[in-house]
């Protein structure tokens, strides 16, 4: 039952873009809107993963992170697809040139090539040898976040305050890995 609930709960941006693009029909730029959707989606979703660790004393939802942590990659995949199918039109050299000329674009891939790394080794045979290099899943945030910042034109106080959560979030994954390593000494 949680997992099927969960699994609708993650499901509700997607289903959202959906009924906006193809029902109502409202959206003036749709490879804008998908990227907001799917950028603003999987951030906050992969951010959530490393969240489970800190809240699981009140929320133990611990078995569903993989699970979660796809869902970001879903989301993260769409950007990625708006970017060179919708936007880009497939056209190689362009996605080659943008990528190359603008640095939120680089960050954006790099933070994209760790996420695919982590999606193809998140089963359970291959999580089990490379479970370390999935603490790369930081360094994406960091990269994720700097692509965020450059990607915006102007700062506004929604994101602003997004950010804000994203520095309060890293500190505190930051002060819990500080006092795990000090009750290990």
């Amino acid at each position: 039952m949680k997992r099927s609930l969960l699994f609708l709960l993650l499901l509700i941006p997607f289903l959202f873009a959906l009924f906006e693009l193809f029902i109502l029909e409202n959206v003036k730029d749709p490879i804008k809107y998908i990227y907001t959707i799917s950028g603003i989606s999987s951030t906050v979703i992969l951010f959530f993963t490393i969240l489970i660790s800190l809240i699981k004393k009140h929320f133990n939802i611990l078995k569903y992170r993989r699970m979660i942590g796809l869902y970001g990659f879903f989301y993260a995949l769409i950007h990625f697809l708006n970017f060179t199918v919708l936007d880009a039109e497939l056209n190689i050299d362009f996605i080659f040139k943008e990528t190359l000329d603008k640095p939120f674009i680089y960050l954006g891939m790099g933070a994209f090539l760790i996420l695919i790394f982590m999606a193809i080794t998140s089963t359970n045979r291959l999580f089990k040898i490379y479970q370390p290099y999935h603490k790369l899943i930081y360094l994406s945030l960091i990269l994720i976040t700097i692509h965020f910042i450059m990607a915006q034109k102007s700062l506004t106080i929604m994101q602003l305050f997004y950010i804000a959560i994203i520095i309060l979030i890293g500190y505190l994954k930051l002060l819990q890995q500080i006092i795990r390593k000090n009750r290990v000494h």
